[in-house]
């Protein structure tokens, strides 16, 4: 058995794997494909994660088994997810012990160790993530697609989208984000968008955010207000945790993460001067997921 442990970040656009010794220092990562678990076929996520796995310990030239592997997977959730992904994984016997949590969990050990603070997440999807002084953990949002997401890349591609129908009916405010949207997407009207939106993926309609941004910049008042309510909803979600875990003897530091909050993210800003506005402190570093996975892999041990 190799004396190594394996940390691993399973999102819905990469996966990163990084191998670490027993004092977190990093040996070798790598990087590959999406990992998204899939209820259905929790195999798929398992099979992209092996490969990842299996190109870092090559990188290392560390032969398997390792000692430890924690995964943080998206959409890993429900215990019945992550059982499935672990089950999966384990039949490639990468390492002695196996275990699958969230991405979320992977990124809040990375910012926080095993002390208290609060996570915001916004990418594709949002949520926020917090533990309390006396080690009590809680969330806000991450209810997915259909339920919740407010302030994600998915909830402004859609809202974007459902701006443009409003203003093809006359009942909307006028807006450039039709004219932008259809020639990114080579689409000749909005009848062909309709079409278009529901046969993509939620991965697809986050990636209109750029255009969105576009718009805002360019002075357009409905992308403008669009990008301020999401603002608005990953501060309620902050507000919440800290209201749900408090009392706090002092306000608790502040990690942001994902494509939308990273450090050149469109809502990074404006969600700094959120935090300024309340007195809260920022980890203001870029964060490393797979890292924190490796620190939970440690402790399987």
């Amino acid at each position: 058995m190799s004396p190594y442990f394996i940390g691993v970040d399973g999102g819905a656009t990469r996966t990163r794997a990084v191998l670490v010794d027993a004092r977190l220092r990093e040996i070798a990562r790598a990087e590959g494909g999406a990992s998204i678990a899939d209820p259905q076929a929790p195999e798929r996520s398992a099979d992209v994660i092996a490969l990842v796995v299996g190109d870092v310990m090559e990188r290392a030239g560390v032969p398997a088994p390792c000692r430890a592997l924690w995964a943080g997977v998206a959409g890993a959730g429900r215990e019945t997810v992550r059982s499935g992904v672990r089950m999966a994984l384990e039949r490639f016997d990468l390492a002695s012990r196996v275990e699958v949590g969230t991405d979320v969990e992977a990124a809040f050990e990375d910012a926080f160790d095993d002390g208290s603070g609060i996570l915001l997440v916004a990418g594709t999807g949002s949520i926020g993530w917090g533990r309390s002084e006396a080690g009590i953990v809680g969330r806000v949002g991450g209810w997915g697609s259909l339920l919740g997401d407010e302030g994600s890349g998915y909830a402004i591609g859609l809202e974007a989208l459902r701006r443009i129908t409003r203003d093809a009916d006359g009942r909307g405010e006028p807006t450039r984000l039709e004219e932008l949207i259809l020639g990114e997407l080579d689409l000749d009207d909005v009848e062909s968008l309709v079409m278009w939106a529901q046969m993509v993926t939620k991965g697809e309609i986050a990636a209109l955010v750029p255009l969105v941004v576009e718009a805002s910049r360019g002075g357009d008042a409905v992308a403008g207000e669009i990008l301020v309510e999401a603002v608005e909803e990953l501060e309620g979600h902050l507000l919440t945790l800290l209201d749900n875990l408090g009392p706090w003897s002092s306000r608790p530091r502040v990690a942001m993460t994902g494509g939308l909050l990273d450090p050149d993210g469109p809502l990074r800003r404006p969600m700094e001067s959120t935090l300024q506005q309340h007195r809260i402190d920022l980890v203001n570093r870029p964060l490393f997921p797979a890292l924190g996975a490796a620190r939970l892999a440690t402790r399987l041990d």
